[in-house]
């Protein structure tokens, strides 16, 4: 609803429109939810929700393969992947995956010509540091807050001292009350909606 998606939720937040920039007016688009267990994605199978990020290659190439098998029309169009956040780790080992399994098969083979990956999660201290560059970037932060970060905190190695703790919190409190995975969309009131009633959003 905030990024690629073909819609947007009005201000009532009831009510959706279209989005003009969504990624499936020049595209097919398929949004798979991984692992089993995200979002709306459930099993009948217990076993299904036991994950971790082989497994969940496996599904997704698994999925791939058959919803390509029960759509044949699309199995000759460029596959391309991608992903966000924890993807950074998903995406280029289902990629890996289709690259081994398409020198096997001679089945259905996916037609991979690429992935992309925006805001990867790949390890807790370089996320954090492209986190901040991001904020300093977008002038979400002072240039003071982002040459104390730069100064005080050790990325290589993960040891942030009391003095990198104390401007990354100065850098969380710069950037205000937004919504940082959108931060051009109209703020989002939490405290125009009573707690619990429909469309509220709990903090």
């Amino acid at each position: 609803m905030e990024e690629l998606g073909p819609f947007r939720v009005n201000s009532d937040g009831k009510t959706l429109y279209r989005n003009d920039y969504a990624w499936n007016n020049v595209a097919n688009v398929i949004f798979l939810e991984s692992p089993a267990g995200v979002g709306f994605s459930y099993s009948n199978t217990s076993s299904d929700y036991t994950t971790g990020d082989k497994q969940t290659a496996k599904d997704s190439y698994t999925f791939l393969v058959n919803w390509l098998n029960r759509f044949p029309e699309y199995k000759t169009r460029d596959f391309f992947i991608t992903g966000e956040s924890y993807a950074g780790h998903y995406v280029p080992q289902l990629a890996s995956l289709i690259v081994a399994e398409n020198k096997k098969t001679k089945q259905t083979v996916i037609n991979l010509k690429g992935i992309a990956i925006g805001n990867a999660w790949i390890d807790d201290t370089t996320s954090y540091e492209g986190m901040f560059d991001y904020f300093w970037t977008h002038a979400l932060n002072s240039d003071e807050t982002n040459a104390g970060i730069n100064k005080y905190c050790d990325y290589i190695s993960g040891n942030f001292s009391d003095k990198c703790q104390e401007y990354q919190s100065q850098g969380y409190n710069e950037y205000g009350y937004i919504d940082i995975y959108n931060i051009y969309a109209p703020l989002c009131d939490r405290d125009a909606q009573k707690p619990g009633s429909p469309g509220s959003v709990s903090p």
